[in-house]
């Protein structure tokens, strides 16, 4: 097998440029074309269906991508019905001022409005569509409810100083909306909005890969429009069809605890298709769109814009190669943000995990221990070079492993903490012999500690900004955890939030000058949007709804004038 036939990397060739729409040969044809069947695409199908166009979806698999992988967290608020009903007061306003903190500029201010103004609407858009919600809450923060548990708090929103926005006397909202399912929710999510796509009457050409766009070509002799795509499928009542898709399926089951068997799986499908896949073009009278998820399994692309996340544990579907950037790319889009990769450190559960401290290889704290576990994960892997450790004594042992035990916590977050704490600790009587052992300096981590103590016990404040309930005096013998990039014990999961630049009123792709790609559209972590900065849970997801409405409604209504008026004078569109 040749290296690029062994490549898991969906192949994307330049666009095939027609002299005008008329020429080559359609298969078929649909006003939009949706390439990538997660819930971006869903819900880009629902809205451009909802305008009145038909509609056709493209998928690899069977459709599902990440998504369906994922935890079926939606990051909601503006006074939800579950909001409300746990008791909890929340608005527009209040959900801008944090997102602001997490966002970080990486979308327009006017966009980020939007997207608040719209959270309630798009909740029960959700909800018309078959998607359930509920508002029982754990009583702890964790990085995942338990079963029967489906409000909560998925970001910084506890950490005070994202808190600093909030009126006298009013505490923050939860608005990790988790849809109500047994197990992880992320599959209910999509086999919800899969239904929803069905019954609203778009098509579906499954087992089948986009390798280039069909353009009608400029007088400058470049891509002027979007027309179709040219698609390779796994032909009917052959046998490696049938194969290909139980590949996908053992993938997605060996994913977790046996990585080299699922990437076996992906190659072998690679394989497959490369073999048997068959062309055809596919015309989209009005538009394509793009959502095909995110780049974290290009290793080239994760190599060039982010080597140091090399070690991470990738999370996403086979799906996730970047094909949808690299076929914009192909056509003259723009991309950014490729750098940008979630790093996931969290420290809780356990609850008092964060009581300890977490210090660099010198012995010096860097974070707030209490943050979103992604936040850490940022400081850690951007800053400190990818290496830490968790400082915990006795008594935070001992509350942390009845927690585990006993606390309702999933496997995945009960089993790796106890192996931490029992197995593979590092244990001292002293700060100065534990820095010792782990290769710190003994002055700065004594020094830590002691300010860290000095905060628990009242007599200063926390030089990070600890809230009170969250601080511990560390005595007695000390044990230390290696929480670093590439431990396999306690893996860090790692997320690409880049994308294709797009119009933020449209979903447009645009070139780096700006200029709108006729006929082409992105949605979900294909293109650049709210997450593409920062990560909180359910903000991916939440960001899939709104951007993949937002880009199928435009192409339904693109036509070879453009996008229409209605998306040129939109009054939140910021000016700047």
């Amino acid at each position: 097998m040749s290296e690029a036939r062994a490549s898991t990397v969906t192949p994307v060739a330049p666009p095939l440029l027609l002299a005008s729409a008329l020429d080559g040969e359609w298969s078929e044809s649909a006003d939009v074309v949706v390439v990538g069947w997660g819930a971006a695409g869903a819900c880009a199908a629902l809205e451009a269906r909802h305008e009145g166009a038909s509609v056709l979806v493209i998928d690899r698999f069977e459709g599902g991508g990440a998504s369906a992988l994922s935890g079926g967290v939606v990051y909601a608020g503006g006074g939800t019905a579950q909001q409300r009903e746990a008791g909890f007061t929340d608005s527009p306003a209040l959900m801008h001022a944090y997102l602001q903190h997490e966002v970080n500029g990486v979308v327009r201010d006017a966009t980020l409005a939007r997207f608040c103004e719209d959270s309630v609407a798009n909740l029960e858009w959700l909800e018309g569509h078959g998607v359930r919600f509920d508002a029982t809450m754990p009583d702890h923060k964790t990085s995942y409810p338990p079963d029967g548990q489906f409000l909560y708090y998925s970001g910084n929103e506890m950490v005070p100083a994202y808190g600093r926005h909030l009126p006298a006397g009013q505490k923050p909202a939860p608005r990790g909306h988790r849809v109500v399912a047994k197990g992880q929710s992320g599959a209910t999510l999509f086999a919800t909005l899969q239904a929803a796509t069905l019954r609203a009457g778009a098509q579906t050409l499954l087992q089948a890969t986009v390798r280039r766009l069909v353009c009608e070509q400029g007088p400058d002799g470049q891509a002027a429009r979007v027309l179709g795509v040219e698609v390779w499928q796994m032909p009917a009542n052959d046998p490696r069809t049938a194969r290909h898709a139980e590949l996908h399926r053992l993938y997605v089951r060996h994913r977790t605890f046996r990585a080299a068997k699922a990437m076996a799986c992906l190659r072998e499908a690679a394989q497959l298709e490369h073999e048997a896949a068959q062309p055809r073009l596919v015309r989209a009278r009005h538009g394509v769109v793009l959502s095909t998820g995110g780049t974290i399994f290009n290793p080239e692309l994760t190599a060039q814009h982010a080597p140091h996340t090399r070690k991470g544990w990738p999370i996403g579907d086979a799906g996730c190669d970047g094909s949808g950037l690299r076929l914009g790319q192909s056509a003259g889009a723009a991309s950014d943000a490729l750098a940008n990769i979630s790093c996931w450190r969290f420290i809780t559960p356990p609850a008092v995990w964060p009581q300890g401290l977490v210090v660099n290889r010198q012995g010096e704290r860097f974070c707030n221990e209490q943050v979103y576990g992604a936040t850490l994960g940022h400081e850690l892997v951007e800053h400190q070079g990818g290496k830490a450790w968790l400082i915990l004594d006795a008594s935070l042992r001992r509350q942390a492993t009845r927690q585990c035990l006993f606390g309702g916590l999933w496997a995945f977050q009960s089993l790796p903490a106890l192996a931490m704490m029992w197995l593979k600790a590092v244990k001292a009587p002293s700060a100065q012999a534990l820095a010792a052992r782990i290769g710190a300096d003994p002055a700065r981590l004594e020094a830590s500690i002691a300010a860290a103590n000095a905060a628990a016990q009242g007599q200063a404040e926390d030089a990070f900004g600890k809230s009170a309930d969250m601080r511990h005096a560390l005595s007695g013998p000390l044990l230390a955890m290696d929480i670093s990039i590439g431990n396999p014990l306690f893996p860090l999961a790692t997320l690409s939030l880049g994308g294709l630049r797009v119009d933020e009123v449209s979903g447009q792709v645009v070139t780096a000058q700006g200029q709108g790609l006729p006929g082409l559209y992105a949605a979900g972590r294909t293109a650049i949007g709210l997450p593409s900065s920062r990560y909180i849970s359910g903000l991916s997801l939440a960001d899939c709804v709104f951007s993949g409405r937002r880009a199928g409604r435009a192409a339904a209504l693109d036509s070879r004038q453009g996008v229409s008026s209605v998306f040129r004078h939109d009054p939140l569109v910021d000016k700047r």
